[in-house]
């Protein structure tokens, strides 16, 4: 069952991930305000850990005459046994759109070989590099640290709830925007909730709340915990592979550091 049917009222957002520390729960960085692009969550490349699933997202953007913007979108994400995950982005489409909202990118990266592929659907091209570590998580969804001995941050945890068969923590994270810096004339408390699934390794649910800028939700939802088929991790066929990866020196003039990585 979808998050927004088991928990209709819930709809307030923040995208968030999780650092490649192993295993680890972090908290992602604070929220920025109601956006345009929404990379959904970022899927940790762990081992033993097979999952595939939906991402919801549904944001209600305040605009300045007052009306609210309802859009929503989802994706698909998955992982391997061996870490291996897959994550993609769709355009934002109006509540009332039917169907499934257009592929605007994907992405695949495999830690065994640390081979990393982004592919474009509108142009049909494959972007494959070698990482010599991790990748990065998108902008605005690395881990930081709540602010502390400061009054304006507050970070508390607030339980657990049952999803999807899994059982999930909950942090909350308030920031209090006083009156005179609001710009509404009123102290403002902008109010971000993590929902994190220990045995996944991924937050299930994030929510945001800013009465200046709007309210969104990221939700993941219909989790299959077993192996995906491996067509998930394939490059489609219509695609022209790109290889990135700086052009390799003549041997005359490598160093130990200068030697290209292998695959």
């Amino acid at each position: 069952m979808s998050f927004f049917h088991s928990c209709p009222a819930a709809f307030s957002f923040l995208f968030a991930t999780l650092s490649f520390a192993q295993n680890q729960q972090q908290m992602p960085r604070d929220y920025r305000g109601v956006q345009i692009i929404v990379p959904g969550i970022f899927v940790t490349p762990v081992p033993n850990a097979p999952f595939s699933a939906t991402v919801d997202i549904l944001s209600h953007e305040n605009l300045p005459d007052g009306s609210v913007n309802i859009s929503t979108t989802i994706a698909h994400v998955a992982r391997s046994s061996s870490g291996r995950i897959y994550n993609e982005r769709r355009e934002l489409v109006p509540a009332n759109f039917k169907g499934e909202p257009e592929l605007l990118s994907a992405h695949i990266y495999d830690p065994s070989s640390r081979l990393n592929i982004f592919y474009n659907p509108f142009q049909r091209i494959a972007r494959e590099s070698i990482y010599d570590g991790p990748p990065a998580a998108p902008p605005n969804t690395v881990p930081t640290r709540t602010p502390p001995n400061n009054p304006y941050f507050k970070q508390e945890n607030i339980g657990t709830q049952p999803l999807d068969g899994l059982i999930l923590t909950g942090i909350r994270k308030t920031h209090i925007i006083p009156a005179g810096m609001s710009g509404t004339g009123k102290e403002i408390a902008i109010v971000d909730e993590y929902w994190y699934s220990p045995d996944l390794s991924i937050y299930m649910i994030i929510k945001h709340n800013d009465p200046r800028t709007g309210e969104q939700l990221v939700a993941v939802s219909n989790v299959e915990r077993h192996e995906p088929a491996a067509s998930v991790f394939a490059i489609p066929t219509n695609y022209k592979i790109v290889d990135e990866n700086p052009p390799a020196l003549p041997a005359t003039q490598q160093t130990p550091e200068a030697a290209p990585t292998q695959r």
